[in-house]
């Protein structure tokens, strides 16, 4: 499985180092690409010749290259990736890319990764049990990481306990069994909406909502990385997708997300509606600016077409249809009745009553409610580990 893909192997400062020679060894041969890239503390425990001469392709380890004049660009390594593997993961590394930040073309290059991202730490008992430490690595596998789990034996201080790297031919069967089993929406093609739409009044104003994308965002990007061709119906919003290959397609109206929703909807698989579309629209929109007025201003509005009722009408059988509830009173009655009335196979239901979900937080607290009526209630997570639920429920359902 690892036949042809191209793998960032990202090394940093610890004693682990040394294993990163077999590691290359049985990468290049599975036939995978391997760059690597390396701290500069990394150079200290193995030198870059030797994982140049294993991997076949020059280590790099600055942005700059005094001796060539070469620039090493961080956002192309991130997009030529088919997978990035930080091994051994210091706890120096892991609570800089917990936190965002980049002081190296490692650093860097994880921050631009569009790829799957696995992580290996190594270092003493005492690092790797300390909070600090246990809480990044809990926000990196919250932004969809992968964790390698670190063996138990003897460490490099004599102690012993967990902190191990995993050894190599562990880590070459997680990644072979990643390419085998982690693209299980491959082939298929999916739909997501997301955002808000803009009801324009006149060529300034507009009736909309607070919706901010961040939802329908993280899902096209779980359904892209389980290997699903996705495209991105968004309204106006700041998000960007991390997934480069989701095609995305920008709506302003309901009626322009309709438009698109219907020139792509019969040819998918998977539809999943998250946006947020404006129930009514002005009956007519002013030409120019609308001036302040003594007397109170009527606008008259007329009911938009109901996008996700469309498409549940144009709904074959094989189609999967999500959609989403967003509700403030009776969610779960209110909830139960679109799924019967939109033909969905299910839906996610959030209250704005509960702390932490709704609008523009990165939270979200959802509950699945599917055409058979089981429910599943999932506890506050972030948006990125909501969508995560969701794509699973997809992936379970789809035939």
């Amino acid at each position: 499985m690892l036949n042809g893909k191209k793998i960032i192997l990202g090394v940093c400062g610890s004693i682990a180092a040394y294993k990163t020679a077999p590691l290359v060894r049985l990468l290049i041969k599975a036939g995978a690409e391997v760059q690597v890239l390396m701290t500069a503390d990394a150079t200290n425990f193995i030198t870059p010749l030797t994982l140049a001469t294993l991997s076949k392709k020059p280590v790099l380890v600055h942005y700059f290259e005094p001796t060539t004049g070469s620039w090493n660009n961080h956002v192309e390594l991130g997009l030529w990736a088919d997978l990035m593997l930080i091994a051994p993961a210091s706890a120096n590394t892991l609570a800089k890319m917990a936190n965002g930040l980049c002081d190296n073309l490692l650093l860097a290059t994880y921050l631009s990764a569009k790829c799957p991202v696995y992580f290996a730490p190594a270092m003493d008992l005492d690092m790797w049990k300390h909070p600090a430490t246990l809480n990044n690595v809990h926000k990196l596998q919250s932004y969809g990481n992968t964790l390698i789990q670190p063996g138990s034996g003897e460490l490099a201080s004599g102690l012993h306990g967990e902190g191990r790297l995993a050894e190599p031919e562990e880590i070459v069967d997680i990644l072979e069994k990643a390419f085998a089993t982690g693209y299980p929406l491959k082939g298929r093609k999916a739909l997501v909406t997301a955002g808000p739409t803009y009801e324009a009044i006149d060529p300034v104003r507009f009736i909309g909502n607070h919706s901010s994308g961040k939802m329908g965002f993280a899902v096209a990007d779980r359904l892209a990385a389980l290997g699903a061709d996705v495209t991105l119906i968004t309204g106006p919003t700041a998000q960007i997708t991390v997934q480069a290959a989701i095609k995305r397609v920008d709506a302003t109206s309901a009626q322009d997300m309709l438009d698109a929703c219907l020139q792509v909807f019969d040819t998918v698989d998977i539809c999943v509606m998250s946006a947020a579309v404006a129930d009514y629209t002005p009956v007519t929109v002013a030409p120019q600016k609308i001036k302040k007025q003594a007397t109170d201003l009527n606008i008259e509005l007329k009911k938009t077409t109901d996008i996700l009722k469309t498409l549940g009408e144009r709904k074959r059988k094989s189609q999967l249809l999500v959609g989403f509830a967003l509700e403030t009173e009776n969610e779960e009655q209110n909830a139960i009745e679109k799924i019967r009335k939109k033909n969905l196979d299910f839906i996610v239901l959030n209250s704005l009553n509960d702390a932490g979900a709704g609008f523009k937080t990165d939270t979200n607290k959802i509950t699945i409610i599917d055409h058979n009526l089981q429910k599943t209630v999932f506890t506050l997570k972030s948006k990125t580990e909501a969508a995560a639920d969701i794509c699973q429920k997809i992936t379970e359902l789809i035939e």
